[in-house]
């Protein structure tokens, strides 16, 4: 097709992303010229835009999956479906921020254009169909997140943060290069289409499967899979807590949609070889995420290895293949994102003398001193702890039986065990909250704080358990469009 005419198709199907480099160029111009002041502003033109940017992509989805800019990326259900999940919890996050660094006085401009960049990286990743704008995708919310990470640049557990998450992950870019100078080489494309084509008719060998492993181990340490997980701890604590949400939210959607997106596409002929891969992966993430968190005496590092667990289980449902595993993997996403948001939202609230209190002892006796934070902070964590009725023991139980379906049962007992294991970690906060002797008065918290803890736990019960059906149906729809 003619490059123009390409050029113009393509361009009204990446509204989303368009709409997102408009924010984020005009929020630099703004900032260069009224420096910190403008920081409130483009915070809530940030909100807006990324979240408009969310629901623009579901508004124009297409019926069937449309590749544009000459194949470079695709819009389709998979893509629509992340696109939502990730705009929605940016901008959740955005407003926390926003809200969180108006209280510390630590406005700066920058703030609102780097999550809208990060954000359009992430929107590229889950779009992706060649290898090239795959990479540009992961690396362009890579480099937003480096800086991010090391956000107080006069603190130094900050910096500490934003020199491991950078130094480690360079080590995942070089994986991730070398993994697709291999797939390359052996296939002779980058191209998702024409990959698949190589690998139906034989080619490559163990030669392509070495290099799609050095993708997955890059992709494992994107959305802090065990092993590669080791940054996810330290930088979890030593950035501030709304960027360690941003983190823990709309980036693990990413990730495993662009995962999803790879072994369903150009490698699904080679099921067997790779679901060995992403089983293990699921495995230890499960097992270690579950495991090391009972030691954990800060929120934040407890969260680090609860988001370690729970992206064991949404593995679990990509390494059982077919439509069920992929959907299974949305489905799980769908309902894990409101309780973490909702979490943080509440960690934040727990400042006293305006200080953080971030410690599992500060929580001792909250029920007694702020009920209705008890309670929504008991509602979120049964959710991610996958007790019924609530949205968490919904996508527990879609990847679970998938996992029974697609014959990996020994993956779903040790699913089953390590979830046990997390539920003690769990309830002991729970306990923590409502019997121990309490703590010291904790400040009010902000009104935006407030909203988004209150939407996040109505989203977990009974919202998203009320539309469960809606939901699981757009999740099949849109993996059966895709792939």
């Amino acid at each position: 097709m003619n490059p123009v005419i390409d050029l113009n198709n393509s361009l009204p199907l990446a509204r989303p992303e368009l709409l997102l480099v408009a924010f984020a160029l005009i929020g630099a111009v703004l900032g260069a010229w009224f420096k910190d002041r403008a920081f409130g502003a483009l915070s809530l033109l940030g909100v807006i835009c990324i979240a408009g940017a969310g629901l623009l992509a579901l508004a124009w989805s297409p019926g069937a999956a449309v590749e544009i800019f000459q194949g470079a990326m695709v819009v389709d259900g998979v893509g629509v479906f992340a696109k939502v999940l990730i705009g929605l919890a940016a901008a959740a996050t955005l407003a926390l921020g926003a809200d969180y660094f108006t209280t510390t006085k630590e406005q700066r401009f920058e703030f609102p254009v780097l999550v809208a960049l990060a954000t359009l990286g992430m929107f590229v990743m889950v779009s992706a169909q060649d290898l090239i704008s795959l990479y540009v995708g992961v690396e362009l919310q890579s480099l937003a997140a480096y800086v991010l990470a090391a956000w107080r640049r006069d603190d130094a557990r900050s910096s500490e943060a934003g020199l491991k998450y950078f130094v480690l992950s360079a080590i995942s870019s070089g994986l991730l290069l070398f993994g697709s100078s291999f797939v390359y080489g052996f296939t002779g494309s980058i191209r998702f289409d024409a990959i698949a084509a190589a690998v139906g008719e034989g080619a490559g060998g163990i030669g392509l499967l070495f290099g799609l492993v050095l993708m997955l181990c890059a992709l494992g340490f994107k959305m802090s899979a065990a092993p590669f997980h080791m940054w996810t701890p330290d930088v979890y604590e030593g950035a501030p807590t709304p960027i360690t949400a941003f983190f823990a939210a709309a980036p693990k959607v990413a990730a495993v949609a662009l995962m999803a997106r790879l072994l369903y596409e150009p490698f699904a002929e080679m099921t067997p070889q790779w679901q060995q891969v992403v089983a293990a992966l699921a495995a230890i993430s499960m097992v270690w995420g579950s495991v090391a968190a009972l030691v954990q005496t800060n929120l934040k590092r407890l969260m680090a290895y609860s988001s370690i667990g729970n992206m064991g289980f949404a593995l679990m449902g990509l390494a059982a293949g077919g439509e069920q595993g992929a959907s299974s993997a949305l489905i799980y996403l769908a309902l894990y994102l409101p309780a973490t948001v909702g979490m943080f939202a509440l960690i934040l609230a727990m400042r006293r003398d305006g200080q953080p209190a971030e410690t599992v002892a500060d929580l001792a006796g909250l029920a007694q001193k702020r009920p209705w934070m008890a309670s929504l902070f008991t509602m979120l964590l049964f959710s991610v702890a996958g007790i019924p009725p609530f949205a968490g023991f919904i996508g527990k139980l879609a990847v679970f039986t998938a996992a029974v379906a697609g014959h990996l049962y020994w993956l779903a007992i040790l699913g089953g065990v390590a979830a046990v294991v997390a539920a003690a970690y769990y309830l002991r906060l729970i306990a923590s909250m409502w019997f121990a002797a309490p703590a010291a008065q904790l400040q009010a918290p902000s009104g935006t704080i407030m909203v988004t803890a209150l939407a996040s736990a109505a989203l977990t019960f009974p919202v998203l358990v009320l539309l469960l059906g809606a939901l699981q149906g757009w999740a099949e729809n849109a993996v059966r469009m895709s792939f």
